[in-house]
């Protein structure tokens, strides 16, 4: 009889010892990024200065627009890996419509227009002839490079027209038009998430599809939607990054696609699918992006950047995966 309660105590304390070990990796990178933040302060005076960190912001709009969609794709179970390319599309798109047309606006409006095509061409390929997104979007990227490389003949496209640099670099109040856009493209793709029967059907599409299909949740819609998004983002990033430069470039966007994996998975968000939220992806985001702030800022050897960053992200990983295990 006297077991009875031991035993009762013993499955309660290993209850509590799984959910703090499932709140320290759901919480593990924000500490990070709270700990980095610490030590910057401390070891650079000019880190906590308003100039740097809006620098910090509006520098990491596009990536923290992308990586925030990104988040909705990696909770589907998909990756998309032509986020980069649609960046690149969209801005020397926007770039020749400014030199073709004369209208800036015109232009800058309709980055965001070819991303969302895009990114349906995605969803449509991945949904209807059922081919895994990673294969779909590593052959889209490639046409969507070579479409970039076409529509600026392998050269850059200039705008001289002032007026097209205005949501790149212009500010309102000492805060860049970049970083609201940010903002408030962060802000609805947050709600949109957490808030919508909408984000319910994506974390269940993503944590078992043949169960939400099952449900009556349309997942083949589910899925075009989050590649619709992303490529929607996508093109609010390129329309920021062609304003800044004030250049259409079909190379622009190299590599951008991984910096947003990167930073969705550091953030906490499963590769396997079903668990997630846009608040981790961008604390991935800045903690990349602080790492590279100290290291320039403390002139410290860059070429151990990436090697930082890649330990960092490679625990975050082992961390998930060990607490999908405790699940």
């Amino acid at each position: 009889m006297s077991e009875a309660p031991n035993t009762t105590a013993t499955v309660i304390r290993e209850k509590r010892k799984v959910s703090l070990g499932a709140y320290a990796i759901e919480y593990a990178a924000l500490a990070l990024l709270v700990l980095v933040l610490i030590a910057l302060a401390f070891l650079s005076p000019s880190f906590f200065t308003y100039g740097n960190l809006m620098n910090i912001l509006n520098q990491n709009a596009p990536l923290v627009i992308i990586a925030a969609a990104g988040t909705y794709v990696i909770i589907s179970g998909n990756f998309d890996l032509s986020t980069g390319t649609i960046y690149s599309v969209a801005g020397v798109t926007s770039a020749w419509l400014a030199v073709t047309t004369g209208n800036v606006w015109l232009a800058l409006i309709a980055a965001p227009v070819v991303g969302l095509l895009l990114g349906a061409f995605n969803g449509i390929v991945i949904t209807q002839l059922r081919i895994h997104s990673f294969l779909a979007t590593l052959a889209s990227s490639m046409i969507f490079t070579t479409i970039a490389v076409l529509v600026t003949k392998g050269s850059l496209i200039t705008v001289t027209d002032p007026g097209f640099s205005t949501i790149g670099r212009s500010r309102i109040g000492g805060v860049f038009i970049a970083v609201m856009i940010m903002v408030v493209v962060v802000g609805a793709l947050w709600f949109t998430l957490s808030r919508t029967v909408f984000g319910r059907h994506l974390y269940a599409v993503g944590g078992n599809p043949e169960a939400a299909e099952l449900s009556g949740i349309r997942v083949n819609r589910t899925r075009l939607i989050v590649f619709m998004v992303s490529g929607l983002a996508a093109g609010i990033a390129g329309a920021i990054g062609v304003s800044r430069i004030a250049s259409g470039q079909p190379l622009a966007g190299s590599g951008l696609e991984l910096s947003a994996i990167a930073a969705v998975i550091l953030g906490g968000t499963s590769i396997y699918g079903g668990v997630g939220a846009v608040w981790r992806s961008i604390v991935g985001v800045f903690l990349i992006a602080l790492i590279g702030n100290g290291f320039d800022l403390l002139n410290l050897n860059p070429q151990l950047k990436d090697m930082v960053t890649g330990f960092i992200i490679l625990a975050a990983v082992g961390l998930a995966a060990a607490g999908r295990k405790t699940r």
